[in-house]
């Protein structure tokens, strides 16, 4: 890939992140709720100051945020400091900033991504691989069909479905949380397997829900690269089954899968933050689902940008590595 089409990508890069903030700064200011009104209304409620005493607070915090300002300069200020990496203040948390709450929480959405992403897209495929490679065991070829029906359910859904069997019924894992109550985590065996304990469920579940499109699309692949003339070349020159299912057939096979890995990476994302949330893991789904509670939007603001971006500098990046994968491709 020559340089011109890298500056192309990364241009178009950028310019996905400028409509992502655009959006997101206009269409929550399309109601007329104020979150800092809301947010101290709330404090108001539980006893702690007169309505006096708000409207005071309420003035100065609308003149730090800069709400009482027009709009145009609202969004003029809002793209500068999304241009400085700057996501603003917490309302409910405040002085913490919003880099701060995605930083302290990102560890465990990245991990439990990098597992269940890397599982559900290296055991799809291969079990897709040979459920179309007509040498393979019959056993072993209907070993994905349960992988297949499972594919129309949401993982919110199955992670349902394994909290309630799996952790409530048979009590054979625990219900939620990152680890067990009283134990603080530390660099010890014992530590790490309480934690692996706690992410079995959600790491399955989300496993689970995208493993049978993975096998279906394989399968695709592997039924269409049979017939290719480099595969029956290989065959003619008496290679081992081996050799010819891991050189001709299952690596062409798989340069297709690498863009759609990039397509599913934002369905991932969003069902890993839902699927955080309701097991009570530290990510950033419980952050957000603590943020939409609280009437915080500048954490629903930032956390939205925040995966927008994420998800739109992986696509950009899986598209750059693209022609390194396949070299017919220039670009």
């Amino acid at each position: 890939m020559n340089f011109k089409k890298v500056v192309q990508r990364l241009l178009f890069l950028v310019l996905v992140i400028w409509a992502a903030s655009t959006i997101t700064f206009f269409i929550p200011r399309l109601s007329s709720r104020n979150p800092i009104r809301e947010r101290f209304a709330e404090l108001a409620r539980s006893g702690g100051f007169s309505p006096a005493d708000m409207e005071t607070i309420i003035a100065a915090y609308s003149a730090k945020f800069g709400t009482d300002k027009p709009l145009w300069e609202q969004y003029v200020n809002y793209i500068s400091s999304v241009a400085r990496f700057d996501l603003g203040v917490s309302l409910n948390k405040f002085p913490k900033t919003v880099w701060e709450l995605i930083m302290e929480s990102l560890p465990w959405t990245i991990w439990l991504l990098l597992l269940t992403t890397v599982l559900s897209f290296v055991i799809g495929n291969l079990l897709g691989a040979i459920s179309a490679w007509p040498r393979a065991p019959g056993w072993l070829r209907t070993a994905a069909t349960p992988f297949v029906l499972l594919q129309g359910v949401p993982p919110v859904l199955l992670a349902v479905l394994l909290l309630f069997f799996i952790g409530f019924r048979l009590k054979l894992l625990p219900l939620g949380g990152a680890y067990s109550i009283g134990r603080v985590p530390t660099w010890s065996w014992p530590s790490f397997l309480d934690l692996a304990k706690h992410q079995i469920l959600p790491a399955l579940s989300l496993i689970l829900g995208s493993m049978g499109g993975w096998v279906l699309s394989m399968r695709g692949m592997g039924v269409t690269i049979q017939g290719e003339d480099y595969v029956n070349f290989a065959e003619h020159k008496g290679l081992s089954g081996y050799t010819i299912f891991r050189d001709y057939y299952l690596r062409n096979a798989l340069l297709p899968q690498v863009t759609g890995f990039a397509l599913a990476l934002g369905s991932v994302i969003t069902s890993a933050i839902v699927v955080e949330q309701l097991f009570g893991l530290p990510g950033v789904g419980s952050v957000l689902s603590d943020a939409i509670r609280s009437n915080d939007y500048m954490v629903i603001y930032g956390v939205v940008l925040f995966t927008t971006i994420l998800v739109a500098s992986l696509m950009v990046l899986v598209e750059l590595v693209y022609p390194l994968l396949d070299p017919r491709i220039r670009h």
